[in-house]
């Protein structure tokens, strides 16, 4: 296929959308304000993509040149602000936990809904939590990237995920294998056009019609915002999110084939 160009258009800043969005720049204009007036670090939890786009504009808004987002591990997708000035020491914000299943349970390993669903039933808020990564080497661990003020909180209650029961210990890094993430198959497609039903049909394989259905129903989001129409426009790097489907990331649009149909590389979360 033709490759993706360096030059294709993204998609621009999307103003706030409600109040919490609205609360969330302000929030970091004013961690900005405290970090530089005190010399102190400060960070916020972590964030989705999202609301990292709505960060990095906050800092730009407010002149801060010393933020920097981290994760925990290179191809984190929720991360946590650091703000840290010029001079100044702050410890780690995030820690990495291991839940382990023991060797002795023969039923169903939990899976990823389980294990969030059960941190966050501890009565923590998702901001507390960032990415969840399975060891495919060991399918008994998975390794959970947590605030460092909640570790001692969760290894203390955590026993269980749904109803399989988990040990929680603190290591330094998550496993080689681990760290390389989920292996996710790439797919191409060519499109005639970039509007969203158009692409959503070739990300899911169905028809546009059932795409264009998909969106009238309030089903899909692009980048965790709802989409409203079929004939938007969709950009490079768009994440779909599909109610009763999956995630979708357009991940490269590139050029034309010779009938004048687009070129486009995905894959599925």
């Amino acid at each position: 296929m033709a490759s993706s160009s360096d030059s294709a258009p993204r998609r621009g800043f999307v103003l706030p959308q409600d109040e919490q969005e609205r609360f969330l720049m302000h929030r970091v204009e004013e961690l900005c304000r405290l970090a530089e007036q005190r010399g102190i670090a400060r960070h916020t939890g972590f964030l989705s993509d999202r609301e990292q786009t709505l960060a990095q504009a906050a800092l730009h808004r407010a002149g801060c040149d010393f933020g920097t987002f981290r994760g925990g591990w290179p191809g984190a997708e929720r991360k946590v602000l650091c703000l840290e000035p010029p001079d100044t020491w702050a410890e780690e914000p995030i820690v990495c936990l291991r839940l382990s299943v023991p060797r002795t349970w023969t039923e169903k390993l939990p899976g990823h809904r389980d294990y969030l669903g059960s941190i966050l039933g501890l009565g923590l808020e998702r901001t507390c939590l960032g990415d969840l990564l399975p060891d495919p080497e060991n399918p008994r661990d998975t390794y959970a990237f947590v605030l460092s003020d909640k570790k001692e909180f969760i290894v203390q209650n955590l026993y269980q995920a749904g109803n399989c029961p988990v040990s929680v210990q603190e290591c330094d890094a998550p496993s080689p294998a681990a760290l390389r993430g989920p292996e996710r198959e790439r797919r191409e497609a060519t499109v005639p056009s970039l509007r969203a039903d158009t692409v959503l049909a070739a990300l899911m394989h169905t028809s546009r019609t059932l795409a264009a259905e998909a969106i009238r129903s309030g089903r899909v989001e692009i980048n965790h915002l709802p989409l409203r129409a079929a004939h938007e426009e969709v950009f490079e790097g768009d994440l779909f999110t599909v109610r009763g489907s999956g995630r979708y990331r357009l991940e490269a649009v590139g050029g034309k084939s010779k009938k004048d149909r687009i070129f486009i590389t995905f894959y599925q979360y």
